[in-house]
């Protein structure tokens, strides 16, 4: 081995330790965001507890996010660094857990905002649309860049939750370029989720849990997103089939439905 072949395997360890410890990181904020939705559906906490926490576990997703060296950057440049290394496919991982730990602490946002609360409320609601809005794309990337490809059966489950967050602009947003780049997002992730139900048949969980809330934005729109256990369970319980919130004959699932599509 030339001594240059052992600098580059060492470097390639050491980046990989490095994200194996980042996603230990971030698994300890995911732990308190779950704990912290549960709560707040099970109890009776008042608004001002609420935006504690929010605030507090926002500051921590930042502070993780903030003290990435910049070679660890969700940029294109930085994946493809690391697909040459064979690690491409652990930076997906990593940024999808980030971006997915942040629509979930943010989606109950997204029911005050579109009753139009104030300028906090919009704020995090924003928050959460950058958060889903950056999962798909690291998702599209994903399968743009060589060896970086991540069909394993979790992402159809975090990309079911940011399809719902598209869902929200198509419904609520008034800014046309956002509502055509939404079009465009549930497009490209219904075929990745078709897609990932033929390797992954146990998805057809995922699938069916779209259509429950396809068919609950049908019913009222005003309250498919507000954070109670139906939307607990929506977001957490990912193996679990649910329910829709109020039951109905639905038609199947589609996107022409939603208006995705021009009827």
């Amino acid at each position: 081995m030339r001594p240059e072949d052992g600098f580059a395997v060492a470097a390639t360890c050491e980046r990989k330790s490095s994200l194996l410890a980042e996603m230990v990181r971030l698994n300890h904020i995911l732990l308190q965001i779950n704990q912290f939705n549960i709560r707040a559906s099970k109890s009776n906490l008042d608004s001002q507890s609420i935006m504690d926490d929010v605030e507090s576990l926002s500051q921590q997703l930042d502070a993780w996010f903030e003290e990435l060296p910049d070679h660890m950057q969700d940029t294109r440049e930085n994946l493809i660094r690391y697909s040459e290394q064979g690690l491409g496919r652990l930076l997906i991982a990593l940024y999808l857990g980030y971006y997915n730990y942040g629509q979930m602490l943010f989606y109950r946002f997204l029911h005050d905002d579109s009753q139009h609360f104030d300028a906090r409320t919009r704020y995090y609601a924003s928050k959460c649309k950058h958060h889903a809005g950056s999962l798909c794309e690291i998702v599209y990337a994903s399968e743009e860049v060589p060896g970086c490809d991540v069909m394993y059966n979790m992402v159809g489950h975090v990309l079911m939750i940011a399809s719902t967050v598209q869902i929200h602009s198509l419904l609520f947003e008034t800014d046309e370029s956002i509502v055509a780049t939404s079009k465009q997002r549930l497009e490209r992730n219904f075929c990745i989720l078709t897609h990932l139900v033929s390797l992954w048949p146990t998805l057809d969980v995922c699938m069916e849990r779209l259509m429950a809330f396809h068919a609950s934005c049908r019913k009222s729109a005003e309250t498919s997103f507000c954070m109670d256990q139906w939307m607990v369970r929506f977001l957490v319980e990912f193996a679990s089939p649910v329910s829709e919130k109020v039951s109905e004959e639905m038609g199947p699932w589609s996107l022409a439905r939603m208006g995705v599509f021009e009827q």
